[in-house]
C-alpha cells in the first residue's frame, strides 16, 4: 500500500461521511468539520493495517506454501524497473522493526504478536 492508495482510501472514507450527512460537494466544509459532526476519526488506514498485520502473522506462523510465497523464497526473475513495495516491507516499517527477519521472528509467538499489533494500532503509527 503506497501513499497514493492511502490518499485514495482516505478520500473515499470522507466521501462516505459526506454522503451520509447529505453534504453537497459544492459546500465548502472541511474534512475536519465533517469528522467533528460525526464524532469520528479517520480509521480506514489503521483498520486495514491492523487486518494486514493479523493476516501476515497467521501466514508466517504456518510453514506452508503461503509462507514461502510471502517471504519471497521462490526463485525466478524479477521484472524490469522499480520493484513494488512488498507487504512485508510495509508492515516492517509500520511496526518499527529493523528488518523483515526481525518481523518474522516476532510472529512466531502468537500472544506477543497480538499484543504488539494492538499496541501499534492504538498508537496510530503510519
Amino acid at each position: 500500500m503506497n501513499k497514493r492508495i492511502e490518499k485514495q482510501l482516505e478520500a473515499t472514507e470522507m466521501w462516505f461521511w459526506r454522503r451520509m450527512l447529505k453534504v453537497p460537494w459544492t459546500d465548502k466544509i472541511t474534512n475536519g468539520n465533517i469528522l467533528k459532526q460525526v464524532n469520528e476519526k479517520r480509521k480506514t488506514i489503521k483498520e486495514l493495517r491492523k487486518k494486514q498485520s493479523r493476516f501476515i502473522g497467521h501466514i508466517l506462523r504456518k510453514g506452508k506454501l503461503e509462507n514461502i510465497v510471502t517471504t519471497g523464497k521462490i526463485r525466478g526473475r524479477k521484472d524490469r524497473g522499480r520493484q513494488r513495495e512488498k507487504m512485508l516491507d510495509s508492515l516492517t516499517k509500520w511496526h518499527g522493526k529493523e528488518s523483515t527477519t526481525e518481523l518474522i521472528a516476532c510472529t512466531r509467538d502468537h500472544e506477543s504478536w497480538r499484543n504488539m499489533t494492538a499496541n501499534v494500532y492504538r498508537q496510530g503509527t503510519s
